[in-house]
């Protein structure tokens, strides 16, 4: 299964987190904090990293697919565990 994830970077963040809401132009977004500047696609690349290492799938699974230069970027998560889209879920929106 094929996930597409909503995100929010906050480049330039004092430290890296993964979790939080932000309404954006995809819908509901988790929100990425990193400490990579927005240069170069340096914050992207780090956001990247970062949601694969928050849900726990290899980096190379996680693309781009809007967004590159946005803070409201969409993800695509290829093969995809079925209950990823829950942990997405629990990561934006906290626990149920």
């Amino acid at each position: 299964m094929d996930l597409s994830v909503p995100v929010r970077v906050k480049p330039g963040a004092s430290r890296a987190r993964v979790g939080g809401r932000h309404d954006g132009p995809h819908g509901p977004a988790l929100v990425v904090a990193v400490n990579a500047p927005p240069v170069d696609g340096r914050a992207t690349e780090a956001a990247r990293k970062a949601l694969a290492g928050a849900l726990g799938v290899r980096a190379a699974s996680v693309t781009l697919k809007l967004g590159a230069a946005s803070r409201d970027k969409l993800f695509l998560i290829t093969d995809a565990p079925d209950a990823l889209a829950e942990t997405v879920d629990t990561l934006r929106d906290g626990p149920p």
